[in-house]
């Protein structure tokens, strides 16, 4: 399913015993790949196995191919697998957390994306900023930084700090503000800027470097005296394995749906429990793969706050799905869902609607934060 940004990929798994369980991920610019991984390994791996044994199909996804697996391969299998908890989850009569152990919680509080799909002005994401707390929302994230790669001129850095101040003034001292770099500057870029942003007393930076490097990352850590959050673009616990080992961060993110799913993202945050990192998980989904974070954050001791896009981008991405809580205008939390399985079901018609047209999303292009329709 493609909105005017984002293609949105949804996998139904239908039993012999008449139960329907669904998954669902954002694969960025690769969605034509998973969908050709997607079937090929629906005979080699998925036909015939059964839901309860996910980590056996895991295991035959995963290791089984003998390539290593990639963010397309790790995109199918927290897909399938979130799938599969749906099935456990209705077959046994209880939400998939309470089958992980139990809530530790009740109301998962939650931060606003998607937001800032305005000229890139200070006095428009002002604006934009008390949209959202007048919406509920107690936190929300924003990259200021245009098209920067590496480095910024100066006339670019000191638009991207007048930005900052006009969301902290317009949210007040109290609603959290998290500033995403999304993978741009090299460390001592990253360093300059994260100390110029200190006086607005950001929750968090994101990904002040690119990822490919945790080295470079430690590197960023040991100069920045805010919180580092990252993981987005990491696949399964092998490569946070090192992230750990550095202590490059305080905030971990890995996302469900690329991540090979929910049992996967439980092992990654007691991984980071260990090392006292909190858990932020990314989603950048529709209502599926929310629900199954929330799962996930009802059971983690180490639970921070989720993400969350669609009550400001692409609203009717909410239709597709009925059953997932709305984050709550009183406190700016999800309640969790109470019905078997991931509690949301699926609208068919609806996502046939808005069939699959391989959207190309550039975060290095001017205005990308418009978020309009690109070819």
């Amino acid at each position: 399913m493609s909105t005017a940004w984002r293609d949105l990929t949804f996998v139904r798994v239908d039993t012999d015993e008449g139960l329907t369980g669904y998954g669902e991920c954002r694969l960025p610019n690769r969605t034509a790949d998973l969908l050709a991984y997607l079937e090929s390994a629906k005979h080699r791996h998925i036909l015939g196995s059964d839901p309860f044994r996910t980590e056996d199909l895991v295991q035959r996804m995963f290791r089984d191919d003998f390539v290593r697996a990639g963010v397309v391969v790790g995109c199918a299998i927290g897909t399938v697998e979130m799938a599969c908890w749906d099935i456990i989850g209705k077959a046994c009569g209880q939400p998939v957390y309470r089958l992980l152990g139990g809530e530790l919680r009740e109301r998962i509080k939650a931060y606003a994306n998607g937001w800032y799909t305005v000229e890139r002005k200070p006095e428009d994401f002002h604006t934009a900023a008390r949209k959202v707390v007048a919406r509920g929302y107690r936190g929300l994230k924003l990259d200021p930084f245009g098209a920067g790669w590496y480095e910024m001129e100066r006339a670019e850095r000191i638009l991207s700090l007048d930005i900052v101040a006009a969301v902290r003034d317009a949210v007040g001292p109290d609603v959290d503000i998290m500033v995403e770099m999304h993978g741009r500057f090299s460390p001592a870029q990253a360093i300059a800027v994260a100390r110029e942003l200190e006086p607005f007393e950001p929750c968090w930076v994101e990904e002040p470097v690119p990822p490919d490097n945790l080295k470079a990352l430690k590197k960023a850590a040991d100069g920045i005296r805010i919180p580092i959050a990252t993981g987005e673009r990491l696949e399964n616990k092998w490569c946070f394995r090192e992230l750990f080992e550095l202590e490059a961060c305080d905030i971990i993110q890995p996302d469900l749906s690329n991540s090979c799913g929910i049992l996967e993202g439980r092992k990654i945050a007691a991984m980071a429990e260990v090392c006292y990192m909190m858990v932020a998980p990314h989603n950048v989904g529709g209502p599926v793969s929310t629900a199954a974070a929330l799962h996930l954050d009802a059971v983690i001791p180490n639970f921070k706050v989720q993400e969350y896009f669609n009550d400001f981008v692409d609203e009717w991405v909410k239709q597709t799905a009925t059953g997932l809580p709305e984050v709550d205008p009183a406190d700016g939390c999800f309640t969790l869902p109470t019905s078997p399985g991931l509690g949301v079901t699926l609208n068919d018609d609806l996502v046939r609607e808005h069939p699959f047209e391989d959207r190309f999303f550039n975060l290095w292009d001017q205005d990308w934060n418009r978020r309009q329709q690109q070819p």
